[in-house]
């Protein structure tokens, strides 16, 4: 498969959705999203097969999920011709398509992220061609399978909506050089290749994100959202909480509630440091331990742990570079600190943080108004989830108004170009029509400079 045939048969579908008008190009995005939510659960089978991490039953709800809120987030928004005009200022904003998009995605999520890809690529204007990750492909290829009958029906070219059949990563890395946009939602060697290819590009960076929990919540409630956030898909969720900070005072009381739900909290310093071999051999993420249940996990680690747990809570000595542990642990287990003060707590979170995940998000427990923005203020994160299940509601839920998505950009702390959660906006173009203001004037120099 040449990708010089792929890009020009992407680029004359996009020639002709260009001219589509809203009401035709939200047809199209309502179908992107309906064909997974209408295939939701073999589309989950075949990605638990193929990328062999996860959890199946998890993924049928990700793909419902996903598709209901991306599709809600999206209908009625403006992003075709002039999107608004404002008389005061004298600015007209037209919307204007880039062409055409590569979007790298990985095995973890190999049907949300390229139907979230497509729908906001297509909103835009645009057509879009997936690079999927080898353990994605045949997944990747039966989305468009899928697809191709309703643009049939929708009279729209197939074209709009390709598959590379057989990725490499010299192939993405051409794709991403000839295309006119880049979505890199992947590991940290994609975005760079991303950023390297010439073109614009949105990336992400690594999730670490830290549970914070204040003395005025309910624990149980806070333990409950805090593992259903952990153990989400086996734990492959990059918004998925790793770390329970609680203070002293109520430390015991606090994982008790956990314990009560299904973790096991392990405080044993052999047992600890057998887990963080097993986890991070050599200070790398074990790629045999990403997406596996708590019990395959455990075996890695060669410590048992009481049936029907959900997943391990290690209490490690140190925090941030001082332990491997501080790092994302791809897979249902946990790390626990306990804090005297808040300031405390949240200079745990920074430290785990700048380890790795600067930039992502920060899992914050708490009724608190004053706690809560002084974490939000220190902490050098894009999004504060407050009193939510992270790994299901940092992509954007009916609950919150963050912006649905399956791409969470991490700022420059992430080295990504975007500190939000990217969004249908961001794939589109704007021209600024610029009329004289009506009734304008020049101030004089002592009012400019008073």
């Amino acid at each position: 498969m040449k990708i010089a045939e792929l890009v020009e048969r992407s680029r004359a579908a996009q020639k002709v959705i260009a001219g589509y008008s809203q009401e035709r190009i939200d047809a199209v995005v309502k179908v992107l999203a309906r064909v997974v939510y209408d295939n939701a659960d073999p589309l989950a089978k075949l990605a638990a097969e193929e990328s062999r991490m996860g959890v199946y039953e998890d993924k049928i709800n990700k793909n419902r999920g996903k598709a209901r809120i991306l599709w809600h987030g999206l209908k009625g928004k403006k992003s075709v011709g002039i999107l608004e005009y404002d008389r005061e200022a004298g600015i007209a904003l037209v919307a204007k398509p880039m062409g055409v998009v590569g979007a790298a995605t990985p095995c973890t999520n190999p049907v949300v992220t390229p139907m979230c890809n497509a729908m906001f690529a297509v909103k835009g204007g645009n057509s879009i061609i997936i690079a999927p990750h080898p353990r994605g492909r045949e997944t990747a290829k039966r989305l468009a399978e899928l697809y191709y009958p309703e643009f049939d029906r929708l009279g729209v070219p197939r074209d709009l909506f390709l598959v590379i059949g057989e990725p490499t990563i010299e192939l993405t890395n051409e794709l991403m050089k000839a295309v006119d946009v880049v979505i890199a939602t992947g590991g940290a060697a994609m975005v760079k290749s991303a950023y390297s290819s010439g073109k614009p590009s949105f990336g992400v960076g690594p999730g670490n994100v830290q549970g914070l929990v204040d003395d005025d919540v309910d624990f149980e409630e806070a333990a409950k959202k805090m593992i259903a956030s952990r153990i989400f898909d086996n734990g492959i969720i990059c918004s998925g909480t790793q770390s329970v900070i609680a203070s002293k005072k109520n430390f015991k009381d606090v994982l008790g509630a956990f314990v009560k739900n299904g973790a096991c909290f392990i405080d044993d310093p052999v047992k600890i440091d057998a887990f963080r071999k097993a986890l991070f051999p050599d200070g790398k993420v074990n790629k045999d331990s990403v997406g596996r249940s708590v019990g395959e996990v455990a075996k890695l680690a060669g410590v048992e742990v009481p049936p029907g747990t959900k997943l391990v809570i290690l209490k490690p000595a140190a925090c941030g570079e001082k332990d491997h542990l501080s790092g994302e642990k791809m897979c249902p287990v946990m790390t626990a600190y306990e804090y005297d003060t808040w300031e405390q707590a949240v200079e745990i979170a920074r430290e785990n943080l700048m380890y790795e995940g600067a930039g992502h998000s920060v899992d914050v427990q708490s009724n608190n108004r004053d706690h809560i923005e002084y974490a939000g203020l220190k902490l050098p994160v894009s999004r504060v989830l407050v009193n939510q299940i992270c790994a299901t509601q940092n992509g954007g839920a009916f609950s919150n108004s963050l912006s649905p998505t399956t791409t969470l950009g991490c700022g420059s702390w992430g080295n990504n170009s975007i500190s939000e959660n990217l969004a249908y906006y961001h794939l589109f173009n704007k021209s600024r029509i610029a009329f004289v203001r009506e009734n304008w004037r020049q101030p004089s120099d002592e009012e400019i400079w008073a």
